[in-house]
């Protein structure tokens, strides 16, 4: 019998009471006074070197060791409690003030950081490497030393911290300014009956992929319209954000917009580039079946709003329960403990899929690594395409799961692996049911659907990496118009795509969030990194069996301490900084072309 899943979440288990939780204030205020004296601590030590020209005593190290890591595991928390908070319901106003409260904590903890890497770097060579090994310390090594190095390419200790101090109110500040153009959004459509309402940024993207192209078109036009409004706000919120990046990168005196993202993400720029030489290679493919799809459409040119509609039965509407009986089903044929770990997040009430207005646009999933928990929002429809974004958060969820019992450091992966298990964890739904079809209609539509990710990972994402390079390049010279912000994404979408589409979306830049996130510079590569890494990891998944879970989770869990060229390395025997690794992987998405124009030949 299938189970009635809650549409909602339930965040009152995280701190009881939402936006007016007495315990969540009380958390926040414990971890001001921890930053507090972490902070005079660390000030007191660096007057005394300033003095004596000696170091701190490992005890101490230690001892600081732990605090900060106690701290990053409840800054983890309440960030994601008040991200949860401001996505259900964008204009929660108590929600926005406890957000800067949160982004005023975190900043100067980072100041904290800041003072705490500068004394990791003090330590002089023989007795660093002695106080690395000691027992207390040895498993967050490799994230100690990252901080090391990466302290002697900043700025002194006192700069570094006014950056972040000055940065809530200026470089967040204008991140968080999304949340508030989003929410001025306002979409106008008609429906059957000749009623007019208007719809959230949310529920109008869905309907960029209904399977009906007059919907799709119309919706389009509304949605292109509305961005256009606000490109204005949007243009003086991205320029903003760049200007601030690129003067605190010439303070540092880094050269590369790409220096801190590749870093970030633990990779090198060989890598990347290995990376983007197989998946433009991989394109030729991708055109072909984009072809055939606006054939199959009746079009002679896919429109940006024709990419993600659905072909063949995949275009049906699939209840919420249904959908999360088929992902559980199709884990568990991978792993036992996946399975059972997703019964829980949805029997919990971890997921926030309700369809209503009010509600951030996206999909997410975020960690209460204290409470050992996780959420995931989205806005469920019944698409395909909504259960791809339900089985890809589940896989973030996972990642997480398996690696609650470490330290708050080892935690801390980055973005390009952290897609890995998510995009993996669609594989396994996408490929299962793939190959369970027997119908040619459901066949063809789980296909088509798998091939839209692929279309989403080779193109649209790297035309947002191309978009985001050259604006940089051209923002050192001054501030773009909306006109020429357009004209640059037009331009990148053109190249990623390979010309293969008529309308393009020109005010794409405007509209979406990843370009606005302050905590994380070039939030695009890493999603095909993590997809064409996954493709890798599930080839050997599927060469190996259900043998192969236990690596996999031994994997995730190494994907905090080590950098991702060590990690493939050691997991998968392979180099990354070559094509051949990626070749591979890009050639499943090829196979997956091949076998879609075999089955629409006519």
């Amino acid at each position: 019998m299938m189970t009635n899943y809650t549409l909602t979440w339930d965040l009152d288990a995280i701190y009881e009471g939402g936006s007016d939780s007495s315990a969540f204030v009380a958390e926040l205020a414990g971890m001001e006074a921890d930053i507090e004296v972490l902070t005079q601590e660390l000030q007191a030590a660096a007057e005394q070197s300033n003095v004596s020209r000696e170091p701190v005593k490992g005890e101490q190290l230690t001892a600081w060791t732990g605090t900060v890591q106690s701290i990053l595991l409840r800054l983890r928390q309440v960030d994601s409690f008040v991200s949860c908070l401001l996505a259900q319901k964008m204009k929660d106003s108590t929600a926005q003030g406890l957000n800067d409260r949160v982004k005023t904590m975190a900043a100067k903890f980072n100041s904290a950081l800041t003072s705490f890497d500068e004394q990791l770097r003090l330590v002089d060579e023989r007795d660093w490497k002695r106080w690395i090994k000691q027992e207390a310390v040895s498993p967050v090594a490799f994230i100690l030393n990252e901080r090391r190095e990466a302290a002697k390419e900043k700025l002194p200790p006192s700069l570094e911290a006014l950056a972040g101090e000055l940065s809530v109110d200026g470089y967040h500040g204008w991140g968080d300014f999304y949340n508030t153009i989003v929410s001025r959004a306002r979409f106008q459509v008609t429906e059957e009956d000749g009623s007019t309402k208007f719809l959230s940024a949310g529920q109008m993207h869905n309907r960029l992929s209904h399977p009906d192209r007059d919907v799709r078109s119309a919706a389009f036009i509304e949605w292109e319209r509305e961005w256009g409004e606000q490109a204005e706000l949007s243009a003086e919120t991205l320029n903003r954000i760049s200007g601030f990046r690129l003067k605190l990168y010439g303070k540092r005196g880094w050269e590369s917009v790409l220096k801190e993202p590749l870093e970030m993400n633990r990779m090198s720029e060989a890598t990347l580039n290995a990376m983007w030489t197989a998946v433009n290679e991989g394109k030729l493919e991708l055109v072909r079946y984009l072809d055939r799809k606006a054939e199959l459409l009746g079009i002679a040119k896919l429109d940006w709003h024709d990419v993600d509609a659905p072909i063949g039965s995949a275009s049906r509407t699939v209840p919420y329960d249904e959908a999360a009986a088929f992902i559980i089903d199709q884990f568990r044929a991978f792993s036992p403990d996946l399975a059972k770990f997703t019964e829980k997040a949805f029997e919990e009430g971890w997921i926030e899929a309700e369809d209503r207005p009010g509600k951030r646009p996206g999909g997410f999933c975020t960690s209460f690594p204290k409470s050992k928990q996780t959420r995931i929002f989205m806005t469920y429809s019944g698409t395909a395409s909504n259960i791809s974004t339900l089985a890809h958060e589940l896989g973030h969820a996972y990642h997480q799961y398996v690696m609650d019992d470490l330290p708050p450091f080892a935690q801390e992966y980055a973005m390009n692996v952290a897609e890995t298990a998510s995009t993996f964890a669609e594989l396994i739904v996408s490929d299962s049911a793939l190959q369970a079809a027997i119908d040619p209609e459901e066949k063809l539509g789980l296909l088509e659907d798998k091939l839209q990710r692929s279309v989403a990972f080779f193109m649209n994402i790297h035309a947002r990496f191309l978009f985001e390079t050259r604006f940089y390049e051209q923002r050192k010279k001054g501030m773009l118009s909306q006109e020429e912000l357009s004209s640059l994404m037009e331009e990148a979408l053109r190249e990623a795509f390979n010309g293969a589409l008529g309308k393009l979306h020109p005010n794409f830049w405007a509209s979406k969030l990843h370009f606005y996130l302050t905590d994380v510079p070039f939030y695009n590569f890493p999603y095909t990194f993590g997809f064409l890494f996954s493709c890798g990891i599930y080839a050997v998944a599927k060469k190996e069996g259900k043998a192969f879970a236990d690596r996999y989770v031994e994997l995730l869990r190494d994907t905090g301490r080590m950098t991702v060229e060590a990690l493939a390395e050691k997991h998968l025997g392979v180099r990354l900084d070559e094509p051949d690794f990626w070749r591979g992987a890009v050639a499943v998405t090829t196979e997956d072309v091949h076998t879609f124009l075999k089955l629409t030949e006519k």
